[in-house]
């Protein structure tokens, strides 16, 4: 029994520990862009590499980890997701060929794809 309350609040510590750890975004926070567990990022959704060369620009996510980034725009589907477009905060283009991007901002922030700034 002392096993399952200690679990029980264990849970509760850490749910409430979540909720502080993620801040609601809105349009025009700065975010920081970080490093993907895996070889590519999942859930900032950046164009596919033959999309960026047909438009005149280089693949490489090196130059990506650390830019600093501004939320231009906050959507929620009906699902309960929160959609955001965002663009790099000194004007220039992502790999030299893209504005703007979209992020599933929950799961970005909870996998250090994006770190507030």
């Amino acid at each position: 029994m002392k096993k399952m309350v200690l679990t029980f609040a264990l849970t509760i510590c850490s749910f409430t520990l979540f909720a502080t750890n993620n801040p609601d975004v809105k349009e025009g926070d700065v975010l920081k862009i970080g490093k993907p567990i895996v070889k590519e990022y999942k859930h900032i959704k950046f164009p596919k590499s033959n999309f960026i060369i047909k438009r005149g620009g280089i693949v490489s996510y090196q130059n990506i980890v650390g830019s600093l980034v501004l939320v231009t725009g906050v959507k929620e589907k009906k699902d309960g997701t929160k959609i955001v477009k965002i663009s790099r905060n000194d004007g220039g283009r992502f790999f030299g060929s893209h504005t703007v991007v979209k992020v599933d901002i929950d799961n970005a922030l909870k996998s250090g794809e994006l770190i507030v700034h």
